[in-house]
């Protein structure tokens, strides 16, 4: 293949939510799903929890496009939202940048000790709009699994973060075996656009642990919007406040539901682990 074929990327994470970020700006090159599963393999690929193209924008500072290891498209990735934040911000000294997604124009801006902080926009709330299969109230959702232990998950709360998560509360995040329930929890006939599966156990009104089972890739080490969704989810049952720190596998998160508004921001770090080309084996996939 022409030497030319080579692409330049960086892998990139965000509390252990990894990605391989290209900038696709200037380039000629449309990541398809063919291509992102290529790329996201974590054996015959770079490997990463989601493929990011940073692309033009006529509406914000650039366009993010998200395609989970699977080659479906994601709306939102919130850790991903502040890896790109993070190199527009270095371009520029505007102090804040605006990013195009599928769920909207994020805004974004560098706070203290290399962290970014992201406005994600307003939890959606209503069955529709998340989107559920059918009518029901999001706040508690007719919707139960038997683990292989015999014990319930049920209840959950609903909630659309530009993608559709589904939180349940239980009291030791460590029994649940997420790798087991998770996949069908995704595909459940309630979901029809399947759904991000998060597990919330609440250490105080202000603290809270994580795990989520993102659909397309599975479980990860963090997810932005997931952790969004979370927060929300929670105080909606009573159980925290606006703003509360989420520990994730891979670190931790401050996330604030604004009363105002009703926008979502979420604060957290950002980390380069190296830059690298894609073999031209590898670019001819998309060829």
């Amino acid at each position: 293949m022409a030497e030319n074929m080579a692409q330049a990327f960086l892998k990139m994470h965000g509390a252990g939510n990894d990605f391989v970020v290209l900038d696709l700006r200037q380039v000629p090159l449309r990541v398809d799903a063919k291509l992102a599963r290529a790329i996201a393999d974590r054996r015959t690929g770079v490997g990463c929890d989601q493929v990011i193209s940073i692309e033009p924008s006529a509406k914000g500072d650039a366009f993010m496009r998200i395609h989970n290891p699977d080659g479906s498209e994601a709306q939102a990735c919130g850790n991903a939202t502040r890896c790109v934040a993070s190199l527009l911000l270095a371009e520029n000294s505007a102090g804040q940048s605006v990013i195009e997604t599928q769920a909207g124009l994020l805004p974004a801006r560098a706070i203290e000790d290399g962290w970014f902080q992201v406005d994600m926009g307003p939890a959606y709330l209503e069955w529709q709009d998340i989107p559920l299969a059918r009518k029901m109230d999001s706040l508690q959702l007719d919707l139960t699994l038997t683990m292989d232990n015999g014990a319930l998950l049920s209840d959950p709360c609903a909630v659309g973060m530009g993608n559709p998560h589904a939180v349940f509360f239980v009291d030791d995040l460590d029994a649940i075996d997420i790798q087991s329930v998770g996949p069908t929890l995704e595909n459940d006939a309630l979901f029809p656009e399947r759904a991000n599966i998060g597990f919330v156990q609440v250490l105080a009104r202000d603290e809270l642990r994580l795990r989520v089972w993102e659909r397309g890739a599975g479980l990860t080490l963090a997810c932005g919007s997931g952790a969004c969704a979370a927060l929300v989810a929670t105080h909606r049952r009573g159980k925290c406040d606006r703003r509360a720190r989420l520990h994730v596998d891979g670190g931790s998160l401050i996330i604030e539901w604004r009363a105002e508004d009703g926008h979502v921001l979420m604060s957290g770090p950002v980390a380069t682990a190296y830059r690298g080309l894609l073999d031209d084996s590898l670019m001819a996939v998309a060829a």
